[in-house]
C-alpha cells in the first residue's frame, strides 16, 4: 500500500498520462484532425519522457531536497533521458523516414515482378515507425510539463 503514497512515482505517472493526453488537442489545433493514436505513441509535443523524468526530479527535490543523493541521481537520469530523446531516438526516426522512402521507391520496381500480386497486403505495406524521438522544443515543453505537474500535485496533495 505504501506504493500508492509514493509521491515521486505518482507525479511521474501523472506527468506521462497528462503529456500523452495533451498531444491530441495540440495536434488537433495544428492539423484540425483528431488522432487518438497519439495517446499511446512515441514522439510528438510535449515529450512524455521528458515530462516523466522532470516530474520525478521535481517531486524528489520537493520531498528530499536538492542536496540529496537521490535528487542528484534523478537529475542526471533526466538529463540523459532528454538528451537521448533529442539525439539517438530522433535520428533513428529520421533514418526510418529515409528507409521507408527507399522501400516505397523499391516497391514500385518490385510491383511488376513475378508473384507480387500474390503477396499479402501486410507484406506490401510494412513500414518502420518514424516518430521515435523529439525536436528540442518538444523536450523543452515536456520538461516544463513535468515540473508543472509535480508542483501542482505537491501543492494540492502534499502541502
Amino acid at each position: 500500500m505504501e506504493l500508492l503514497f509514493n509521491f515521486p512515482l505518482l507525479a511521474s505517472l501523472a506527468a506521462i498520462f497528462f503529456a500523452q493526453f495533451v498531444k491530441v488537442p495540440i495536434q488537433f489545433a495544428v492539423s484540425r484532425k483528431i488522432d487518438w493514436s497519439l495517446l499511446t505513441s512515441t514522439g510528438g509535443m510535449p515529450s512524455s519522457h521528458s515530462a516523466a523524468v522532470t516530474s520525478l526530479s521535481t517531486a524528489i527535490a520537493l520531498e528530499q531536497g536538492i542536496e540529496s543523493s537521490i535528487f542528484a541521481l534523478s537529475a542526471v537520469f533526466a538529463i540523459i533521458t532528454m538528451f537521448d530523446a533529442t539525439g539517438v531516438r530522433r535520428h533513428a526516426g529520421e533514418q526510418a523516414t529515409v528507409i521507408n522512402k527507399l522501400v516505397a521507391d523499391f516497391s514500385i520496381f518490385v510491383e511488376e515482378a513475378k508473384g507480387w500480386p500474390k503477396a499479402e497486403e501486410k507484406e506490401k505495406q510494412k513500414k518502420l515507425k518514424e516518430l521515435l524521438g523529439h525536436q528540442p522544443i518538444e523536450v523543452f515543453f515536456g520538461g516544463l510539463t513535468g515540473i508543472a505537474v509535480a508542483l501542482t500535485l505537491y501543492y494540492f496533495l502534499i502541502a
